[in-house]
């Protein structure tokens, strides 16, 4: 979603250290006086009493496509376990028309009473007698409505063939909004079969988590249609699905024999055949690789118009966004083949992963997400070893998650929830990215076969039943004879990770390291009391072969020294080999100097010499080392040819620009950008060469879209050039190539520019490229087009869920964007809330639209504004862009008046190439 050898002085790091934690300090003080630096308190909340609870759910459902509700019947086998005269359940936007309880083999009673406690989304059905223990049906006929807010039982809007707008209702139940399409028991751990009925009009199609086993007539309408679908395994709510709507789709067979179909808009069936490919070999390999086959007759996955995640896993119907299930052979850039097939292969782990077996509580989320959001590169590395993407995974997963988890108000994996509104707020990194990256961690300190064994005694031993971190734990400890939940707990209950500090001595023929570990932060050297102590499987590899571990530790103490026997003066020694381990590591300025080379000369491996320029973006961001070096270190790669590699460079110079945009040298942080990538620039030309593949294609991509931002001259003419003969119809733009160039022109043009853009915008039938152009549009610099591109955002023309991008490109494209988006954001906050009702597309559009800012006050204003305009599941947010705007504004103070010293005299003479 990133040069002088010579790094520092003797006694560079201790005198530095003691002057960055005094530093450090101030900055502690200055959260503190905002009031940043401790989460609100947690809203009171209780789980559904135990007293009555579900077997089976027998549910009828009636969507009304043209004025948005529904009627429902449901009629739940339950067991009542203590006698009671009420049964409180989940229900929220719903009205209950009546209820009763049959008690097996007794008269109905029927319910007296609903009290609905809208704020914590329950109903307490009262009745007039005691419900004594024993089984027994509950009635209820309800009606609710088909809402716009993409949770729930929704609305979709979509436009047919012909050019009429119509409605398909869908469901989206994760985390707690399947009490929105019924009442029910909406807690993971509360799992019951389900026997769904659809009355839809008979030309749309009816779908749900399995197959269809009657469709017959409706008794009071020939237009209409019952859809019987086969009972389910035992499941949890949130995973229930149901969509009506028109759809074409694309069909096959798994060589384990379940019919797999994707389902896509109606005319575009076509595109639905690469996802179709990449889920006929996803299931068998999931399959050996659990040694569990998969538990349903078949698995549908479908394109839905209006859609706020990425995807939902469903169990047997999987719901995504167009754009992360649509590939157009044409029209289709390499990244979104790749994106389609991590989605397609994160959802169907979560088949296994999260649907056979369930986590116990919302407290437990990370291991359903962290786990999918792992295996989905296992996965797509399987199906596509070409992409090499586990490399990808350290700039896009692991990275991300240690700058999240290096801010004080970051939480552990492993968070105690209790309110819904608390839910949606785990959903971020630390959940996803940060579980991936220790799940990565752990799999390679057990080794493949053991992990495998342990996930199929895991994935056995709880099947059809609920689990928490522990249970895994105990399989996998089982497995590998390893202390697992001893190293894991100190991964998952504390928040953050460890820098390890190393240096060293030559003792002969070997080498003597001393090795630290203290917690790292954003803010500087940690400076509390009592320090966090991780337990961190430590590889550590050396020149002679620096694709293989010379020694494997497991570093459990604050302090370790270690000897690596028979290493030569003259050969480098590096820690994280293959940047597994979820820590960071900054290194005596010898050991530093000797690793240098290895990146220009290409002898240390690609991820890394990732992992070594991220490392130190990273203590230069916390002002434990200077930036000015990083730079410096940055010139090295000019022989790079590794795409990740230049990613991530790609993305932290990015970020380094944000933060000098606050400055008067603006320009020449871009000039050192077209220095750094003109020269890879010059290498990979425009146009493919016989025997690329698709990273020379996504590396083409990024390379030319950073030159053209940058202004670099020959870039924009023929990007220009190009735009020209593609807007004239003489030659289309490859699909690789036209996020650089709408980035280009769009940065170096004018209202014309703008104007054409929209209007191929308009005219574009893919929502791929729809989303393409919504991402480059605040690109734009005149303050009047960014105004009118906030205007745009806002419009028909953008799907709800994709407003977030357009405005988060908005404040990310330039200075004055920033301050329009956040006013944007302000004058319009009663729509954007009401669109997004507290979901998480609130706290994405917040993160983008705030966090660049670089100046102590907004950090305040940014408070200030959302104390009285509240978002709660939003909180932790809020609070993380402030401490950014705060970290920011230190990290600029600090050290843009060397950065500025730097590109000056590199301008007066320029370093040889």
């Amino acid at each position: 979603m990133d040069c002088s050898p010579t790094f520092c002085v003797p006694g560079f790091w201790n005198l530095f250290t003691v002057f960055r934690i005094r530093s450090s300090r101030r900055r502690r003080r200055r959260l503190h006086s905002l009031g940043l630096a401790a989460m609100p308190e947690k809203r009171p909340f209780e789980r559904l009493p135990a007293d009555v609870s579900p077997i089976n759910y027998s549910l009828c459902l009636k969507p009304d496509l043209l004025d948005f509700t529904f009627e429902g019947k449901l009629e739940a086998a339950a067991q009542v376990r203590q006698a009671t005269n009420q049964i409180v359940m989940n229900c929220a936007d719903i009205d209950i028309i009546t209820a009763s309880y049959v008690p097996e083999g007794d008269e109905e009673i029927h319910a007296t009473g609903f009290n609905y406690q809208n704020e914590d989304e329950k109903v307490t059905l009262s009745f007039p007698s005691t419900l004594q223990p024993g089984t027994g049906t509950l009635k209820i006929d309800f009606v609710g409505e088909l809402n716009d807010k993409m949770k729930g039982f929704y609305r979709s809007k979509y436009t047919t063939p012909s050019g009429e707008v119509r409605y398909a209702a869908v469901t989206q139940f994760e985390a707690t909004d399947a009490r929105r399409a019924f009442p029910c028991w909406d807690e993971p751990a509360i799992k019951a079969t389900f026997d769904i009925s659809l009355v839809v009009p008979k030309d749309r199609v009816a779908l749900s988590n399995m197959n269809v086993i009657d469709r017959k007539p409706y008794p009071d309408d020939e237009n209409v249609v019952e859809v019987k679908f086969a009972r389910t395994p035992v499941m949890s709510t949130y995973l229930v699905a149901f969509v009506v709507g028109e759809y074409d789709f694309v069909e096959t067979r798994s060589k384990d024999g379940v019919c797999v179909r994707v389902y896509t808009p109606v005319g575009k069936a076509e595109q639905g055949k690469f996802a179709l490919e990449v889920a006929a070999k996803t299931l068998p390999f999931y399959k050996d690789y659990f040694n569990v086959p998969y538990p349903l007759p078949k698995i549908d996955l479908i394109a839905i118009a209006d859609f706020a995640a990425g995807a939902m896993e469903n169990w047997g119907l999987v719901t995504y966004r167009e754009t992360a299930l649509l590939i157009d052979s044409k029209n289709s850039c390499s990244s979104s083949r790749q994106w389609v097939a991590l989605v397609v292969g994160h959802e169907l782990a979560h088949q296994w992963f999260g649907n056979l077996v369930t986590m116990e509580w919302w407290t437990h989320l990370w291991l359903n997400e962290g786990f999918a959001s792992w295996i989905e590169y296992l996965c797509v590395d399987h199906c596509f070893p070409e992409y090499d993407i586990w490399t990808q995974f350290v700039s896009a997963d692991y990275t991300r998650a240690q700058e999240l988890d290096a801010l004080d108000n970051s939480h552990p994996i492993e968070v105690s929830v209790g309110h819904p509104s608390e839910v949606d707020e785990i959903f971020d990194a630390i959940s996803y990215s940060k579980g991936a990256s220790v799940i990565r961690m752990l799999h390679d300190y057990i080794g493949d076969t053991d992990f495998k064994k342990g996930m199929n005694m895991y994935l056995t031993k709880f099947q059809q039943k609920n689990a928490a971190t522990e249970d895994l734990w105990e399989c996998l400890e089982g497995a590998s004879g390893k202390p697992i939940a001893a190293v894991m707990n100190t991964w998952t209950k504390q928040m953050g990770f460890p820098l390890i500090y190393v240096e060293a001595e030559q003792v002969e023929n070997d080498r003597l390291l001393k090795l630290s570990q203290r917690k790292f932060c954003a803010s500087g050297p940690y400076v509390g009391e009592d320090c966090p102590q991780w337990m961190v499987p430590i590889t550590i590899s050396t020149s002679e072969d620096p694709n293989h571990a010379k020694l494997k530790i497991l570093m459990d103490k604050p302090e370790m020294n270690v000897v690596l026997k028979d290493v030569k003066p003259d050969q480098w020694v590096k820690l994280n080999l293959g940047t597994v381990g979820f820590y960071r590591t900054q290194y005596s300025s010898a050991m530093l100097e000797s690793l240098l080379p290895g990146i220009r000369d290409l002898s240390l491996p690609p991820v890394d010499r990732l992992g070594l320029q991220n490392d130190l973006f990273s203590l230069a961001r916390a002002g434990i080392i200077s930036t000015v070096e990083v730079l410096k270190v940055m010139e090295a790669f000019v022989n790079e040819p590794n795409y990740t590699v230049w990613s991530d460079l790609s993305c932290n110079l990015g970020i380094l620009s944000t933060l000098l945009s606050h400055t008067d040298f603006y320009e020449e942080i871009q000039e050192f950008v077209k220095d750094v990538f003109s020269p890879i620039g010059e290498r990979l030309g425009w146009d493919p060469k016989p025997g690329e593949g698709h990273l020379d294609a996504l590396l083409r991509g990024l390379v030319l879209g950073k030159l053209g931002k940058a202004g670099h001259k020959a870039t924009l003419e023929e990007a220009r050039r190009r735009f020209k003969d593609h807007v004239e119809g003489k030659q289309i733009l490859s699909a690789d190539l036209r996020s650089p160039v709408y980035l280009t022109v769009l940065k170096h043009g004018d209202g014309t520019t703008l104007d054409i853009m929209i209007k191929l915008h308009k005219q574009a039938d893919m929502q791929e490229e729809k989303n393409r152009i919504e991402r480059v549009l605040g690109a734009t610099l005149s303050p009047e087009l960014i105004q009118k591109v906030l205007t745009f955002a806002l419009s028909e023309e953008v799907r709800p869920q994709d407003t977030v991008s357009v405005i988060g490109g908005v404040a990310g494209g330039s200075k004055h964007g920033r301050k329009a988006a956040w006013k944007f954001i302000k004058d319009n906050w009663e729509e954007l809330y009401n669109r997004y009702q507290g979901g998480f597309l609130i706290s994405r559009l917040i993160k983008l639209s705030v966090e660049g800012f670089a100046v102590d006050k907004m950090a305040g204003e940014v408070k200030a504004f959302f104390e009285s305009h509240p978002a709660p599941s939003a909180e932790r947010t809020i609070q993380q862009c402030c401490e950014n705007i705060l970290l920011n504004a230190a990290w600029l103070k600090r050290d843009a008046e060397s950065i500025h010293q730097y590109l000056l005299q590199r301008k007066a003479s320029p370093p040889a190439v």
